[in-house]
């Protein structure tokens, strides 16, 4: 129930249907939620509407969505009052876009910008924005993970729905979110309730991060990819446990305060992976310049530290942020010009 206390007292207010407000799936719920997804979640991106790049199927998902951790997420809207057969639909539909590729998921996503009318909706621009709102993972290339997450929206749920939904959360791992998009009439005015129903909002928080950290894991098993969090020493400070680029920044700092140049620091990092700009530049007018005379394409500022650089007489450095396999080559060769007192080891040698 809902009530209405401006005076004091407590007013019911009359709770509506989609239906009875003429609200259309398509043209207006749908169209409402993709304009202000968060209320859905706030770690969701809409990529696509009306998603149907499928082979022998004409089936669409409402809105196709990617969370922060390179992870896609079906969103299906009902506005019946029981949900129909949502769960089993988006069930298929996360099924079928678990292949999906970063490349294919940039295609994607540039088309969707142009069909909102988006200016910048070219392939280097969408994937500009996915580097962006996948801005703390380390890969150069963000690698999509096969589970996918579903979000159920709907006036409400039949218990066939609910019961499935616990069930296959329960038993299965999988992460599906029941959220109830209840209409009010008020005043003159439509209002939307919108509650999460299933997990239940306090057990929430932690039932995410449980899950993050199991898929993590799987990821990191059907990928080979490595994990490992490191931990530098200095003569005055221990960092704590960081990831493979937080590691090699580290480092390369605390060796530049300790008095090593830059252009040392430059010759033992591999690859040219500490270049240097005339000038003492910051933020984006370093960025212009560095890929101006790096020949950089404008989606690749992730792939260097432009927000944390190296000032030196009147010069600007900066480094590489993307390391993979070459991180404790890399840690090795800096502390082959490091003074007395640095060190590295990997997290599980520290603990």
């Amino acid at each position: 129930m809902l009530y209405d206390m401006t005076s004091g007292s407590l007013t019911q207010v009359s709770k509506t249907t989609f239906a009875a407000e003429a609200i259309l799936e398509r043209r207006h719920l749908q169209a409402a939620v993709r304009d202000r997804i968060e209320v859905l979640g706030d770690d969701l991106l809409v990529v696509a509407e009306e998603f149907g790049e499928f082979e022998d199927t004409h089936r669409r998902i409402d809105l196709l969505c990617v969370d922060r951790s390179a992870r896609l997420v079906v969103v299906e809207l009902k506005r019946t009052e029981d949900g129909g057969h949502m769960e089993l639909q988006a069930l298929r539909y996360a099924a079928m876009v678990s292949v999906m590729t970063f490349d294919e998921l940039v295609s994607t996503y540039a088309r969707h910008l142009e069909v909102l009318g988006e200016e910048d909706h070219d392939p280097d621009s969408a994937r500009s924005r996915l580097d962006e709102w996948f801005d703390h993972l380390d890969e150069d290339e963000p690698v999509i993970s096969r589970e996918v997450g579903i979000v159920l929206a709907s006036a409400d749920f039949s218990q066939e729905v609910t019961t499935t939904v616990l069930w296959l959360n329960e038993f299965y791992g999988t992460d599906i979110r029941c959220v109830r998009l209840s209409p009010y009439r008020h005043e003159g005015r439509l209002l939307l309730d919108v509650q999460q129903v299933i997990p239940l909002p306090e057990a929430a928080e932690l039932t995410v991060r449980l899950k993050k950290r199991e898929a993590a894991a799987r990821v990191a098993k059907e990928t080979h990819r490595d994990l490992t969090r490191y931990v530098i020493t200095t003569p005055t400070a221990t960092t704590e446990p960081l990831r493979k680029r937080r590691a090699i920044l580290a480092l390369v700092q605390a060796l530049h305060a300790a008095g090593v140049p830059a252009a040392r620091l430059a010759a033992t990092v591999p690859e040219n992976k500490l270049r240097p700009v005339d000038g003492v530049l910051d933020g984006d007018a370093l960025w212009e310049h560095f890929r101006g005379i790096h020949q950089q394409a404008p989606g690749r500022r992730k792939r260097w530290f432009i927000d944390e650089p190296l000032h030196e007489d009147s010069v600007t450095w900066v480094l590489f942020a993307n390391w993979g396999v070459n991180t404790e080559t890399t840690l090795d060769a800096l502390l082959g010009v490091a003074p007395d007192g640095f060190s590295y080891a990997r997290e599980a040698e520290q603990a």
